[in-house]
């Protein structure tokens, strides 16, 4: 009994030093504030009282704290997704660890109500306006890439949902799947990000202006400028992961005499095409068009008509390609943008509407309903 006594001895010391240790570090060290990795605040320190003592809040906010201040964090989740890795696991937090060092988000089979309630809201958009409506719905890179998903992935089909949605809308609808699906074995997604790269949005341009009738530019006249090679994107803040490269940014249209009005507010402001100021925060893909607003109004300084979009943020990268077709475009965002579409729609002269769209966004953002005001 001796014996095991003292076999147990330094285990137990070194147990002690070790969370003893710890606790002095977390005490020593100062709190961060955010995690520019999981691309969240952090909790704080709860204030103490005998009232949520006893209700049991102060007791759960101090774990959230403890969990989130722990000292060197991100080193330790990182060790554990290498573990979790080495293991054979192949998801966390509905991301993939894919072929390539890629991270893809798990796209869901969406519920009946919810296509519904999207197919309607075009059809009236188109029914309330009298104008040209084309629905342009991008696949995620879980169907575009399925090649590099790991086996047995358990994803929804974008392209049966994408053909069962066309199928029963009125409007003119664009196959930006095909040309995307063509050209895979490009770096058309962030490796890191939901979104599409510049490189996959001109695939999407090119199918999207041939179905609204223009002559889409060729991809050999773009000069690509890499403005970042540091990008960690959505997926990767999700995942758990850290072993990735970081992606590249690039720009493909010079911004030129195009300008750009804000309305974050009801006056507006100038904004530049490209707010390179982005690059130096974690939303670096909010360099496009200066990230999510409710309305933009672009005046490209080239002739032509005016159309009006209502997208998503995957069509901030994919507008600039617009900017030689068009005199001005109207962008409008229905998670920010509350007064009447159609009203908006009929007295702005607009030749065309354009409804740019992630897949996975149309399905599930129940905003999308808006539209059809």
């Amino acid at each position: 009994m001796k014996n095991r006594s003292k076999g147990a001895l330094p285990v137990i010391l070194c147990f002690v030093l070790f969370i003893g240790a710890f606790t002095i570090l977390h005490l020593a060290l100062p709190d961060s504030a955010r995690s520019e990795n999981e691309n969240r605040m952090l909790a704080r320190a709860p204030k103490f009282s005998l009232r949520a003592l006893f209700s049991g809040s102060f007791t759960e906010d101090f774990e959230d704290y403890v969990t989130d201040q722990f000292p060197f964090r991100d080193n330790w989740l990182d060790l554990k997704s290498r573990a979790e890795r080495a293991g054979g696991k192949t998801e966390n937090n509905g991301v993939f660890f894919c072929r390539e060092d890629t991270l893809i988000s798990r796209f869901q089979t969406p519920s009946e109500s919810a296509l519904d309630s999207a197919q309607r809201a075009v059809d009236s958009l188109a029914e309330n306006t009298g104008l040209p409506v084309y629905l342009a719905l991008i696949p995620s890179a879980a169907a575009v890439w399925a090649d590099r998903l790991p086996p047995h992935a358990d994803t929804a089909d974008q392209e049966a949902l994408i053909k069962h949605i066309y199928d029963n809308v009125s409007v003119n609808t664009v196959d930006v799947y095909s040309p995307l699906k063509a050209h895979a074995a490009e770096p058309i997604y962030y490796r890191t990000d939901h979104h599409w790269t510049t490189l996959g949005a001109y695939y999407g341009y090119a199918a999207t202006a041939q179905a609204l009738g223009l002559t889409p530019q060729s991809l050999d006249r773009f000069q690509p400028e890499t403005v970042s090679n540091s990008f960690y994107g959505t997926v990767y803040s999700s995942s758990g992961v850290r072993w990735v490269e970081p992606d590249s940014i690039q720009i493909f249209v010079p911004a030129k005499n195009a300008r750009l009005t804000r309305y974050d507010s009801a006056e507006g402001s100038e904004s530049p095409i490209y707010d390179l100021s982005k690059l130096d925060t974690k939303d670096k893909y909010s360099m496009f068009l200066g990230g999510n607003t409710s309305r933009l109004v672009i005046e490209t300084g080239n002739p032509g008509g005016k159309l009006l979009v209502i997208r998503d943020s995957y069509a901030d990268c994919e507008l600039p390609f617009f900017f030689a077709h068009y005199s001005e475009i109207h962008v409008l965002d229905l998670r920010y943008y509350r007064q009447s579409v159609s009203a908006y729609a009929v007295e702005g002269g607009f030749d065309a509407i354009l409804v740019s769209y992630s897949l996975a966004d149309f399905v599930t953002d129940t905003s999308v309903f808006l539209m059809g005001t």
